[in-house]
């Protein structure tokens, strides 16, 4: 029986008026689900017995299991979920200044293969649904509504590649946006892609308000290839071609993600690359933190040389963040937590 939370508003309304119901309780049946956040169609209190029935009939209203959660020190929360068919997706919640962003997956495993990532360990077995993207987020609310706190960041930057599950990223994200939805701020939803070229192409003609984050790593393609071997199908000048394409239909700052990896990118040689790579766009670089992974021979950082590498770059002229780091006490690395459980 299907989900539920795989129906947009839209898809609900034309459900409704197929069978004979106005289509403005879809809005109703909305804030039961994301706002009242209820768990059984017979606590829809203001819809018919009718309707409760054909719904029932129809649809289920599907919950995640907790397979596993760690919380580190700083509050970040990971969770490892457990999909009717037994798939194990992981997500998490993390705590900034801003307020509270849940980072989701958008596969079971990935096939990306980035040669840093713990979610390549355990290829793409298969593409998450959109119900089962939201209840991520949904649950984590949940997680939320305990302390009344709420979600107010969406990333999908989890396992798995957004661009290679688009329909389903899209329609997932469009029921978080909803205000009758999640409705969380388009402005507040991010999506991150290695490089997918069609898929940011198609992406810029939607002209939606997400933020669009790139997964760079590396500022020139024999760095890149070797790290990222999606860069091997679109190398950075066609990436980047797309990208200013993007920006030009868009009008959209563009965010680039640049782990800091030891030894390997995080040199004053690969300062001026940046700049030249980002010279003429609105764009800003945001270093993070790697999360070390124990099958994965890379290593972070210093905190000092993460500050030595974010000062070249102010000073280089390029718009640039530091990520805090986030749960590096806990199996923070996308897919690390999944990975050790099926071990």
């Amino acid at each position: 029986m299907r989900s539920i939370y795989d129906l947009s508003l839209k898809d609900l309304e034309n459900y409704l008026l197929e069978n004979g119901f106005k289509p403005f309780h879809g809005k109703q049946i909305f804030r039961w689900l994301y706002d009242k956040r209820i768990e059984d169609f017979e606590q829809m209190s203001d819809i018919s017995k009718k309707m409760i029935e054909k719904l029932k009939e129809d649809f289920e209203i599907r919950q995640l299991q907790i397979k596993d959660l760690q919380e580190s020190k700083d509050g970040t929360k990971k969770f490892l979920f457990e999909m009717e068919d037994g798939s194990l997706v992981e997500s998490v919640m993390m705590i900034f200044e801003y307020g509270y962003s849940a980072c989701l997956s958008s596969q079971v495993g990935c096939n990306m293969g980035c040669s840093f990532c713990a979610s390549g360990l355990l290829k793409k077995q298969r593409d998450l649904k959109a119900g089962e993207i939201v209840l991520q987020a949904l649950h984590i609310q949940k997680e939320l509504d305990k302390s009344v706190k709420r979600l107010g960041n969406i990333v999908v930057m989890g396992t798995g590649e957004p661009f290679d599950n688009y329909d389903n990223v899209m329609k997932a994200l469009s029921i978080i946006n909803d205000p009758y939805g999640l409705e969380i701020g388009s402005r507040h939803i991010s999506i991150s892609t290695c490089g997918i070229v069609p898929g940011i192409r198609r992406f810029a003609q939607e002209n939606l308000q997400y933020n669009l984050a790139i997964s760079l790593h590396a500022p020139n393609d024999e760095l890149r290839d070797s790290l990222m071997p999606v860069n091997r199908a679109y190398p950075l000048a066609e990436l980047m071609e797309a990208l200013k394409e993007y920006a030009q239909i868009n009008n959209r700052r563009l965010t680039f993600e640049y782990l800091l990896l030891k030894g390997v990118n995080d040199s004053e040689k690969e300062v001026k690359k940046i700049r030249n790579l980002l010279k003429g766009l609105n764009a800003y670089i945001n270093l993070i933190p790697y999360n070390k992974v124990s099958e994965k021979d890379f290593e972070t950082s210093s905190d000092e040389n993460a500050l030595r590498f974010y000062d070249l770059l102010k000073k280089a002229g390029v718009a640039v963040t530091l990520r805090q780091k986030k749960g590096d006490d806990i199996d923070a690395a996308c897919g690390q937590l999944r990975a050790n459980h099926l071990k």
